[in-house]
């Protein structure tokens, strides 16, 4: 298939696939003519690099996983190179999960002492205003 099938079956722009090629993580196949020619192969290991960055891994974190596609494996996350960057990457997650966390935990606790000095200011609500301009008392 060409790189315009290729990139709507996958989603995506030409450009898109230009430059996963231009990064190395799609092979650069040329008929005689020289337009690019892609297979099934390529649209999986594009799956693969899509779905990897739609979970937030960038491109350079998705070669492992393309590799190991290129090697015959019948999945990206099969081999140990993938299974190092899983390992890494969950080791962010927990570490973004900690400081979201802590800044929740500020957070909330600010809320409350603003709360409680709201309270404090106003223990009734409002003071009453005389709807006739004149004094309250």
């Amino acid at each position: 298939m060409r790189i315009g099938e290729l990139a709507a079956r996958a989603g995506t722009t030409t450009r898109t696939l230009r430059y996963y090629e231009s990064r190395g993580l799609l092979p650069a196949r040329r008929t005689g003519n020289g337009y690019r020619t892609y297979d099934e192969s390529d649209l999986r290991l594009l799956r693969q690099i899509r779905t990897l960055q739609d979970f937030g891994f960038d491109l350079e974190e998705t070669r492992p996983f393309v590799e190991c596609l290129r090697a015959g494996h019948p999945e990206g996350d099969s081999c140990p190179a993938s299974l190092a960057v899983y390992r890494r990457k969950l080791g962010e997650l927990d570490s973004l999960i900690g400081e979201l966390t802590t800044v929740r935990e500020t957070v909330a606790r600010q809320l409350a002492r603003a709360e409680l000095a709201a309270e404090a200011r106003t223990p009734g609500g409002p003071e009453p205003q005389c709807e006739l301009g004149g004094d309250p008392g």
